[in-house]
């Protein structure tokens, strides 16, 4: 799960820099949809670290009600991405498995596997990655080639050798 969390931070990290070329001024509704989206995405990540850790995450919804700036965004993501390429460098493969216990935000129970609540984080973030992409499409902006093979390419540049 390395390479997919080291995938998540680059693409996370390419979306914010196609983020940054929207007007704000020209296209407000639209700057806030995609930072809401970001945030939105953000939120749930930490949320969902919380549950890993067995600790309480202290969100009331999967959004917050104030919309951050786009560059205190872009850190907190970044530090949440180191965080989750760091658990998953040093999860033990068994742990993968293992049941977790939650409350969502709606006070419902949840219970998932380590493996689930992982796969969760990757695919949830990659869905509003590409809420985001038309958002700035209606922009007229340019949204980021963002695919797991254009990642695996530029971060191993011997795949295109057939080196793997």
């Amino acid at each position: 799960m390395e390479k997919q969390f080291g995938y998540k931070a680059w693409a996370n990290a390419e979306m914010f820099e196609a983020l940054a070329t929207i007007d704000p001024q020209q296209h407000p509704a639209q700057w806030k949809r995609a930072v809401r989206l970001m945030n939105h995405a953000y939120v749930v990540d930490r949320i969902f670290a919380a549950h890993l850790q067995g600790a309480a995450h202290g969100y009331q919804a999967t959004n917050t009600p104030d919309t951050p700036t786009l560059e205190a965004l872009r850190e907190d993501v970044a530090a949440s991405d180191a965080w989750y390429r760091q658990y998953v460098a040093t999860l033990e493969a068994g742990a993968l498995h293992a049941p977790v216990s939650f409350s969502f935000t709606d006070g419902e129970a949840g219970t998932m596997t380590r493996a689930e609540i992982l796969f969760h984080v990757l695919a949830h973030g990659a869905y509003h990655r590409g809420n985001v992409g038309m958002v700035l499409a209606e922009c007229g902006c340019d949204r980021p080639s963002d695919t797991f093979t254009r990642y695996l390419h530029a971060s191993e540049p011997g795949r295109r050798q057939g080196i793997v």
